[in-house]
């Protein structure tokens, strides 16, 4: 987890939270599938006080399709990571995010049957 501070005083909160490296290599990973199956087309990163967003899009300019978020505030709960579809609905949580990127892996494999 990268999280970046306000360099003001010994108590200072964090700003933003960031997708790590070793986070964006497995999102990364299956948009550029996704996109080789022609099911996806655009991306967008969002780092907030609370989540990160990774926003997929089928086209341009729309609304996402899909949103992996990560909420650190979750890890002890029910999970950090999610993904949520289009109308609202979290199709998975979990702690780990390889797991949690399966119920769109799924989706890749109906892509290309």
């Amino acid at each position: 987890m990268v999280v970046h501070f306000q360099p003001t005083g010994p108590s200072s909160t964090p700003t933003q939270v960031a997708f790590h490296r070793t986070e964006l290599g497995p999102i990364l990973g299956l948009y550029g599938r996704m996109v080789a199956a022609g099911e996806w087309r655009d991306y967008g990163i969002s780092h907030l006080s609370e989540v990160a967003v990774f926003s997929i899009f089928r086209r341009t300019a729309e609304t996402p399709i899909y949103r992996v978020e990560k909420r650190p505030k979750l890890r002890d709960k029910q999970g950090q990571y999610a993904v949520i579809g289009m109308d609202g609905r979290i199709l998975k949580r979990g702690h780990d995010l390889k797991n949690v990127l399966r119920v769109l892996e799924r989706k890749l494999i109906r892509a290309v049957d």
